[in-house]
């Protein structure tokens, strides 16, 4: 009997490797002989690299970087097993939690460390790279990450221009001569879970831009620059990326990502699972089991477990989500490949209670999901 444990991490609590292993401590109370694979996953946001490095044997690599202020941050990237594929979180160097309440300003917040997270990677031999752009401090179109990787953007004087969705509004032209030529022989894929166009009211300032700080006025402003900003681009490289799909997410770096780097957008849990060989690991296995902090409602746009039955209900498998907690709506995701879900939390307890108990809580539920499956008649050989 094979049980595939790939589940997302408990935020704030459980890594998706931790998750699943208590989920696997709680299985074998009961099923002890069973065959476990334990493929911890995620949809691209936080806790990607940890997963994907758990899951493929990698290595996690630290460094410092610029981050959304200029200032130097430690940030990581991830890189797989086989040393081909390199994950980023763009939060790591450009998040939001990175700059203090008080500070935020898309006007000058940059994606500068983004780019020198990809430049680090293309140094350790990486030529794919997994990028998650959740999270994100700014709103400068992904202009600082192409600077640091050898893009000049250029003002009326010939002159660079300065960092932050602030100074796009000066951009006159690009000179892509000195792009890292190594970018040329890579595959990038950016895990983006929202639709959002560059511009106008859906687009990256009107929508996500108060969150960073932007007030109204700030916020017409950033929209008119990014709008200037895909004007170039298309004038200087024919791409036109001011409606596309995807283009406004985090800021406006999606739209960076394809213009120059040929990305492909897609939805984050797509992306790793692809990456993790979930199709393969699922196809003889008998039943899959995966998991978030919350499932709710929400979680059928694009979330890990949805990612995961999509893949198992090609194959005809039978799918159980253990939760943190279960939210409003969360019978939406049977509709969606999920047969059963359950939450974790035994009483009624504070939230740091929840967290500090997490592992035991999920071990004993997983237990308990897999005693009931053997009342059902689960495992019994035929």
């Amino acid at each position: 009997m094979k049980i595939v444990i790939a589940p997302d991490s408990f935020k704030e609590s459980l890594s998706a490797l931790e998750v699943a292993s208590n989920i696997r401590a709680g299985f074998r109370e009961i099923f002890p002989d069973a065959d476990y694979v334990v493929l911890p996953v995620a949809d691209g946001g936080e806790g990607t690299v940890e997963a994907m490095v758990a899951a493929t044997s990698g290595s996690v690599v630290s460094l410092a970087v610029s981050g959304p202020l200029g200032k130097p941050v430690d940030a990581f990237l991830g890189l797989t097993g086989d040393g081909r594929t390199a994950i980023i979180e763009m939060a790591a160097a450009s998040g939001l939690m990175l700059v203090p309440p008080e500070a935020r300003d898309p006007l000058i917040t940059t994606t500068f460390g983004v780019g020198e997270l990809i430049r680090a990677a293309l140094d350790r031999g990486a030529r794919h790279f997994i990028v998650g752009i959740g999270g994100s401090a700014t709103n400068d179109g992904g202009a600082g990450m192409l600077q640091a990787l050898g893009v000049r953007l250029l003002d009326a004087d010939g002159k660079p221009i300065g960092p932050g969705g602030g100074e796009l509004g000066r951009l006159v032209t690009i000179d892509v001569s000195g792009l890292d030529p190594r970018l040329a022989d890579c595959r990038v894929e950016v895990a983006c879970d929202v639709d959002n166009p560059l511009i106008g009211p859906r687009g990256a300032s009107a929508v996500f831009g108060p969150q960073k700080g932007a007030t109204p006025d700030k916020v017409a402003l950033l929209d008119a620059n990014l709008g200037h900003y895909a004007a170039v681009i298309k004038a200087v490289l024919g791409a036109d990326v001011a409606h596309l799909p995807g283009a406004g997410a985090a800021g406006g770096l999606g739209a960076g990502f394809k213009a120059f780097l040929g990305a492909d957008l897609k939805p984050g849990s797509e992306i790793v699972t692809t990456a993790v060989g979930l199709d393969a690991v699922v196809a003889d296995a008998d039943l899959v089991i995966t998991g978030e902090g919350r499932i709710d409602g929400q979680t059928i746009y694009g979330k890990t477990p949805i990612g995961v039955a999509t893949v198992a209900k090609r194959h005809g498998k039978p799918v159980i989500g253990i939760a943190g907690s279960l939210g409003a709506d969360s019978e939406a995701v049977f509709d969606h490949g999920i047969d059963a879900v359950f939450g974790v939390l035994p009483r009624a307890c504070s939230l740091a209670e929840a967290f500090a108990e997490a592992g035991d809580n999920l071990r004993v539920t997983a237990r308990n999901v897999a005693a009931t499956l053997k009342l059902g008649g689960f495992g019994r050989q035929a």
